[in-house]
């Protein structure tokens, strides 16, 4: 079996590929979603890697930059990454948040976070030298 680190890094790099077909297929609001999930599990790798145990169930990106050490080493555009990417997670799937997120998602701003999603995850990987 994969290595707790290894684990949510390899989730993560199938998350990555499963964004880009939707992305290609113009699903805006599952991207978002799923670039939520590869930033989360690319921090639970670094939480995993100090902590050497399963990172907490929270999906709260600040908070595992926090557990992981890195909270204070994040660029404020990285920074701002995780607070746009934050609310992808959970009010995405609650029709009061919904029809804001979706209209937030134009295909460029899309783009814009899928890209700087995947920066992120090699940055982490870069911190774990993976």
């Amino acid at each position: 079996m994969l290595d707790k680190v290894e684990y949510w890094l390899h989730s993560a790099d199938e998350d990555v590929s499963v964004a880009e077909v939707l992305l290609n297929g113009k699903k805006y609001l599952q991207v978002g979603f799923f670039c939520h999930l590869i930033a989360e599990k690319a921090l639970k790798a670094m939480v995993a890697s100090i902590t050497s145990e399963l990172p907490s169930k929270t999906h709260d990106l600040a908070k595992l930059s926090e557990l992981a050490g890195i909270f204070d080493d994040l660029t404020e555009q990285q920074t701002n990454l995780l607070k746009d990417l934050n609310p992808l997670n959970i009010e995405a799937r609650y029709p009061d948040y919904r029809v804001g997120i979706t209209s937030i998602l134009t295909p460029e701003k899309t783009v814009k976070l899928f890209r700087e999603t995947e920066g992120f995850l090699c940055w982490i990987k870069q911190r774990l030298d993976k």
